[in-house]
């Protein structure tokens, strides 16, 4: 046997995190593509922590959701085009939402198993410039007329063309299993859970409240850099009240009575990038970089979404999580109260909520809430679909570093085709 299987894994350290702030949709990034916004918040992080030089990261893997054909090759593309070291090797994950913080979990197994000293993570995404796929029925006639073997078989596919080929295929928000979007999914588990709207918008104007306050108390000076004309998340509103967001008209759930899910309570269509800077402790004390936390543990779960029991709550699209985070939590020994902070992604205001009561459910102690997201979530912040994990870590490592004593911090994440990824930050 090689003397490798034998070798203990390290300590993972979370040593920086740099985000461009989040922008809604069609908005000042609207013409930003995935590639420049990942450039920016990795030459951030890259000048933050001095990596300019020759093999200064062993390696960068980052990813999006919604990618254009010239994004084929995202992260290597990105290195190329930043001030990391061109011999720095990179590639592309992606799993939905969970893409930001599967990147993070990618990197630190290369980490902890020796592989590698040091890594960043991160992703991407923009929802103003989708990618717009060419009609099925022309692309199968253009594929037709470049197998033809004469001008005239050409012109005889051409020929059949009409007008309506030429609206493309644009993006929907939708699961291809079910045609529901992730909204429409998320006011059915609301319902099956007994979700109220007060409880959803008490917990978007925290969000919002919490994220206002961490930026005054300048939580995110080495985390989020300017791009574009914005210095802060876009989507904040400092002013949100559960009085105002009680004055929103519902936008899911429609075709049920008492519908509960506005486009306050649920995260609005957002582009960015985030990134995070990981390494071994030995590389990290090397470079006098005081890690923020360390990495312990992390889990993945999925649910049958489309067959199993969706209406009773247990398999509701964004509910992996209510599973994960058990399992998780038995592997390390570890129970709710055994955590100082814990961030779940707000992808909609009910989804948490039912996440927190389906944890009970299955044995675990009730959260906290004011150990809850304390620095506000996605409700506030936005939602780049492959950016958001890495937010997450950047932002909950800075937090625990912030207390100056030992803590623990847990993550989740919800993913659109019915998974969750989830993870355990620690300082000691």
């Amino acid at each position: 046997m090689s003397p490798l299987a034998h070798q203990p894994t390290r300590r993972v350290a979370v040593l920086g995190g740099a985000r461009v702030p989040f922008a809604r949709s069609d908005g000042p990034y609207a013409t930003a593509s995935n590639q420049q916004m990942l450039t920016a918040a990795l030459d951030a992080l890259v000048e933050r922590h001095g990596l300019q030089g020759p093999g200064a990261v062993g390696e960068f893997v980052a990813g999006a959701v919604l990618k254009h054909s010239r994004d084929f090759n995202l992260a290597r593309e990105t290195v190329l085009g930043s001030a990391l070291d061109p011999r720095t090797p990179a590639y592309d994950i992606q799993q939905a939402c969970g893409t930001g913080l599967q990147a993070v979990i990618a990197a630190a197994n290369k980490i902890a198993l020796g592989q590698t000293e040091s890594a960043i993570a991160g992703g991407a995404d923009t929802a103003s410039d989708a990618p717009l796929g060419v009609n099925d029925r022309l692309r199968r006639i253009l594929l037709e007329a470049r197998r033809a073997k004469t001008a005239g078989g050409r012109l005889k596919a051409l020929a059949k063309v009409r007008p309506g080929h030429l609206v493309p295929d644009i993006p929907r928000n939708a699961e291809p299993r079910t045609g529901l979007s992730m909204g429409e999914h998320a006011a059915v588990t609301a319902r099956a859970w007994g979700i109220s709207r007060e409880e959803q918008d008490a917990l978007a104007a925290a969000s919002h409240q919490r994220l206002a306050a961490a930026y005054e108390r300048g939580l995110f000076q080495d985390l989020v850099v300017p791009f574009r004309g914005l210095a802060r998340d876009q989507n904040l509103r400092p002013g949100s009240t559960v009085e105002k967001l009680a004055a929103l008209k519902p936008v899911f759930g429609l075709d049920a009575p008492g519908p509960t899910m506005t486009a306050g309570n649920s995260t609005p269509l957002t582009d960015g990038a985030a990134t995070v800077l990981l390494a071994s402790e030995e590389w990290a004390e090397a470079r006098g970089i005081e890690p923020l936390a360390y990495l312990t543990a992390y889990e993945t779960a999925a649910v049958d979404f489309v067959g199993g029991d969706v209406a009773g709550g247990e398999d509701g699209l964004l509910m992996a999580p209510a599973y994960a985070v058990p399992r998780m939590l038995e592997r390390a020994g570890l129970g709710i109260g055994d955590f100082d902070l814990v961030e779940i992604h707000e992808a909609f205001a009910s989804q948490v909520l039912a996440t927190l009561a389906a944890w009970e459910k299955r044995g675990l102690a009730p959260v906290d809430r004011a150990r809850l997201n304390v620095a506000g979530s996605s409700l506030a912040t936005g939602h780049p679909f492959a950016a958001t994990g890495a937010r997450i870590v950047a932002t909950l490592a800075t937090l625990l570093a912030e207390r100056e004593g030992p803590g623990r911090g847990l993550i989740s994440v919800c993913a659109a085709g019915g998974q969750g990824v989830t993870a355990i930050l620690e300082r000691t």
